[in-house]
């Protein structure tokens, strides 16, 4: 004889025997689905640094060496820059500049005379606006570029002896 015991027994034995298949398949039970998408973006910045190293020219002889000898030297601009950007350097006249003339000054109202150039032949003044300024090709990637500051102390310059200084700055337009 079938009881009330024995039917619910009987049902919560088959409610058992689904949840356990339902687990053993490894898949869940549901009524349906949707899907939608998932929008996902980023905006590459072009972006630049720039640094330097100095130029040092040493000694500068006005009686002898450099009496009809200019004196060179170089420095270097090394920018890095955001892959395919293109970029201008310009460097200043400097801090001690009369016009258009560089000068290295000794503090005392005594100023060398000096350009910088883009060029190793030194023809190509290297300045801070127009064709003055250095046009790299685009960066080929993120790795920094080091550029060459061709410098000259012009010679038979009649100076006092002292350290003469100028700071120019590199400026990277991007």
């Amino acid at each position: 004889m079938i009881t009330a015991t024995r039917i619910a027994r009987a049902w919560r034995l088959a409610a058992a025997a689904t949840a356990v298949a339902a687990i053993v398949g490894g898949r869940a039970v549901h009524a349906g689905s949707a899907t939608a998408s998932l929008a996902v973006n980023a905006t590459v910045i072009n972006n630049c640094t720039v640094s330097t190293s100095a130029v040092a020219f040493g000694s500068y002889d006005p009686v002898v060496a450099n009496a009809s000898t200019n004196l060179d030297s170089t420095g270097s601009i090394t920018i890095a820059c955001t892959k395919g950007a293109t970029a201008t350097i310009g460097l200043s006249a400097g801090s001690n500049a009369s016009g258009n003339a560089r000068r290295l000054s000794d503090g005392a109202s005594n100023y060398l005379t000096y350009e910088l150039y883009k060029d190793s032949s030194r023809a190509s003044m290297w300045g801070n606006s127009g064709a003055d300024m250095y046009s790299p090709p685009a960066a080929p990637n993120k790795t920094p570029r080091t550029f060459t500051a061709y410098a000259r102390v012009t010679s038979d310059q009649d100076v006092p002896a002292g350290s003469y200084t100028d700071t120019v700055t590199a400026t990277v337009n991007f």
